[in-house]
This record gives structure tokens, C-alpha cells and sequence, in this order.
């Protein structure tokens, strides 16, 4: 009998050890486990992939065949373009309303959306496939790590601050591409003596002045390491001398007429669109800007396009080989997903980002912050060009990535009156001001719907 009791015994913790090691190679068990039960879910999954860009219908067709997989899940889709999808984000979460799965940016967004406890860790999804957690490149993950948790999948790298040039152009009026800022004023008088607008800019949405230009020319005079300290008020101040020349300098830009009259009254579409029909020879714009070229223009006019940095200033403390940018965008889990409907929005989450995700992606002509050979027959030529580019260089603090939903606020509409001839002692002082009543009211406050 005794002998009998111990079999039994030794056949549970064998069958125990067993189900155990089953269960950790099996990857993330509790979403495969929805299929199983076959369980009627309903998520809501809120993204900006509606454009016609190359990425965007990867990121759609990604998802539609999520759908069909997935016939026990109804989802409830919220499309909203680019430049409305962060005003709208905003709103719901002053109302502590969040999507189940949505796209959210790294810094300060992640810091203020976790401090709110409007979204939750993902951290069981990524060590539930410890090599897809590993191929992520450095900093990638970390970009959405707060206190140790991680609160989004990276689906992107964004530099923000490629200046494009069009070749055909800038030698038919014999110019180099500019790599001084004396260059750079040299080519903006001779193209509008020539009729041609130099720059390209859509500022409808009062950020890419910031995002694209700014950051990076910013960066050009003051260094990274006083901008990181006026962001946190240690020891520098956005009415530091250093800073106002940075904005004197983005002054001098408008006074010497470098964009179109109406770039206030364009999106950043529109520019992309004006670059790509050759209505002007430059445009400072994003990495995600090929993808959309991309889609909308012919191999001739991509032929004819060019990739490079900022070009450098005068005295300036920054280091010139760098570009502005972040990881980007991510997918997030919203607070009130629990239970069976968290098990299904993480396995969107990994649809979304996965490896294959982050292969098709990349192929889709957008640059992702995953370890992936590039396969150059498969992309534009000027898709292999910024990817080049971007592996040569540093990336740099963007304005927006790093400062409260306030002070970026303060900072955009101080560039909006800046480039309308403000003076960039006054503007120096409002954003320091909103900066400081920002910070001494909390990262994230959510009260003010219009942020």
C-alpha cells in the first residue's frame, strides 16, 4: 500500500514538472487560451495608420488579418488621422477613459499616462517571448519603461529632423545640398531670386515646426546636456542666453522668407506632397515621411530625392552628426482592459509588433528600432539612403518627447509667433513660465482638455 501512495505521489510531481516546463516554452499561454474557450470579447483599439502611405496599409492589413483569426473578438476601431489622434488621446484620458490597445509615444507621454495610472505594464507579453523582448535595439524598450515597468511595444524609430533636397532642383540652380548654416542662407536667397520656395513646411498642427526644426537647431546651439538640464530646471533656464539665440536663429529662417507663405495654413501631408511635386527644394520633415512618398509618387521623382543632416552653426555646442528623433510610437494596454479582454489585447499588442509585424514594417519603407537586415531591393532608393543615415548618426532629444503636454504646448505656439516676427527674448520667457507652471503642478495634470 505504501509502495502504491508513493507512486502516486512521484506520477503527480513528474505530471506537475511537466505541465510547468510546458507552460514556459509555450510562449503567452493566456491568449492562446482565448481560442480555445472561444469566448466573445470586445476590444477597442484606437490608431492613426489612415493614410495612404506604405506603412499605414501594412498596419491595417496586419490588423484585418487579426480579425479574421480572431472571429471571437469584436473590435471596436477607432481610425483618427495623424495630426487630430494626440488631441483626441488626451481628451479621453482627462475623462479616465482609455482604448484597450492604442498607439502611444515614448517620454513624456508614457510618464504621464503611467503616473495616472491610465495604462498598465505589458511586462508578462515581452517575457513571454524572450527573443523578440531581445532583439529590440538599445534603449528601445526602456524608451516606455517607467519604475521598472514597460508600458508599450516599440513599432518604430522616428527621427524627426531629415533634411530632404531635391537634386534635379538644387542643381539646375547651381547649389550644393547646404552642410553650414552660411550655406544653408545662401541657397534660400538664390532659390527665391529664382522663384523657387527653399523650404517646404505644414504647420497647420503646430508641431513640426517644433518637431522637424527646431529640436535639431536647438540642439545645433545649445547641446543636448542643456537642454536635459532646462528641461528639469537643474541649472539652466529656457531664458538663458544660449536658448534665445537658438531661437533667433529659427527667426532668421522666416525673416529670410525659407518656407511658403502659407506653411500655417498646410498640414504636414500637404508639405510632403509640395516637396514630392517639386515645389520646392527642400523639406525638413521625419523619417515616417518616405513611407508616404512612397505610396504617392513615381521611381523617377524618388530617384531624385536626397537624405542628410542639419546643416551646423556657428559656434554652436552641439555635435553636428546628429539628427532629433525618439523610438516613436508603441502599443499601449489602457487601464480597463482585464480578465479575458487583457489576454486578447496582448495578443493584438504582438500582432501589432511582433517580429513579422516589425519585418513588414520595415519593408513598408518606415524605419523600425528592431534588429532586422534591411533587404534594400524591397525599398525605394531614398528609403535606403535615410536608413543609411540614420544608422550614421546620434540621435538627439525632441522638444516634444521630452518636455510636459504644457511646456511642448508653450514651446509650439511660441515658434508659431516667433516665425510671425515675435521677439525671442518674450517667447524665451512664456516658455520658460508655462515650463515652471507645469512642472510645479505635476507632469500630469490632465485638467485642461485643450493640452
Amino acid at each position: 500500500m505504501k509502495r502504491l501512495i508513493s507512486a502516486i505521489i512521484l506520477m503527480s510531481l513528474l505530471i506537475s514538472v511537466v505541465t510547468a516546463c510546458n507552460s514556459q516554452k509555450s510562449g503567452f499561454t493566456g491568449a492562446e487560451a482565448i481560442d480555445k474557450a472561444n469566448e466573445k470579447i470586445e476590444i477597442s483599439l484606437w490608431h492613426n495608420f489612415t493614410g495612404d502611405d506604405l506603412r499605414a496599409q501594412t498596419m491595417r492589413a496586419i490588423i484585418d488579418e487579426f480579425q479574421v483569426k480572431n472571429r471571437n473578438i469584436t473590435f471596436n476601431i477607432q481610425a483618427i488621422p495623424p495630426d487630430g489622434y494626440r488631441s483626441r488621446l488626451k481628451i479621453v484620458a482627462a475623462a479616465d477613459e482609455m482604448p484597450d490597445v492604442f498607439v502611444m509615444w515614448s517620454g513624456a507621454m508614457t510618464q504621464e499616462f503611467s503616473s495616472a495610472a491610465l495604462i498598465q505594464p505589458i511586462n508578462e507579453l515581452i517575457d513571454a517571448y524572450p527573443i523578440w523582448r531581445d532583439e529590440f535595439l538599445p534603449n528601445s524598450l526602456e524608451a516606455f519603461t517607467e519604475n521598472g515597468s514597460t508600458y508599450a511595444a516599440p513599432m518604430g524609430l522616428s527621427p524627426t529632423s531629415i533634411l530632404y533636397y531635391n537634386k534635379k532642383v538644387l542643381e539646375q540652380n547651381d547649389l550644393c545640398v547646404p552642410k553650414t548654416w552660411d550655406e544653408l542662407m545662401h541657397a534660400i536667397k538664390k532659390l527665391n531670386d529664382n522663384g523657387i520656395t527653399p523650404i517646404a513646411l505644414g504647420n497647420k498642427a503646430a508641431w513640426p515646426a517644433q518637431s522637424s526644426i527646431f529640436s535639431t537647431l536647438a540642439d545645433r546651439v545649445t547641446g543636448t546636456e542643456w537642454f536635459m538640464k532646462a528641461a528639469k530646471q537643474d541649472g539652466a533656464s529656457f531664458t538663458d542666453p544660449v536658448f534665445v539665440e537658438a531661437l533667433t536663429y529659427m527667426k532668421k529662417l522666416a525673416e529670410a522668407d525659407a518656407f511658403q507663405k502659407d506653411y500655417n495654413s498646410i498640414d504636414n501631408i500637404q508639405m510632403e506632397l509640395m516637396f514630392a511635386q517639386g515645389k520646392a527644394a527642400m523639406m525638413i520633415d521625419g523619417g515616417w515621411a518616405v513611407t508616404k512618398l512612397a505610396a504617392n509618387t513615381t521611381k523617377e521623382v524618388m530617384n531624385e530625392m536626397g537624405a542628410t543632416v542639419f546643416p551646423t552653426i556657428p559656434g554652436g555646442k552641439g555635435d553636428p552628426n546628429t539628427l532629433a528623433g525618439v523610438v516613436g510610437s508603441g502599443m499601449a494596454l489602457g487601464k480597463d482592459a482585464l480578465g479575458a479582454k487583457k489576454e486578447a489585447a496582448l495578443k493584438l499588442i504582438y500582432a501589432m509588433s511582433g517580429p513579422e509585424a516589425q519585418r513588414r514594417t520595415l519593408e513598408s519603407n518606415q524605419l523600425v528600432s528592431y534588429k532586422i537586415d534591411l533587404d534594400k531591393s524591397k525599398v525605394s532608393p531614398i528609403f535606403a539612403e535615410v536608413y543609411d543615415l540614420v544608422n550614421s548618426v546620434r540621435l538627439t532629444p525632441v522638444y516634444d518627447g521630452v518636455l510636459t503636454s504644457g511646456s511642448s504646448e508653450a514651446v509650439n505656439n511660441g515658434l508659431q509667433e516667433l516665425l510671425a516676427g515675435g521677439d525671442p527674448k518674450e517667447i524665451a520667457e512664456k516658455i520658460q513660465e508655462a515650463h515652471k507652471k507645469a512642472l510645479a503642478q505635476g507632469s500630469y495634470n490632465y485638467d485642461n482638455k485643450s493640452q
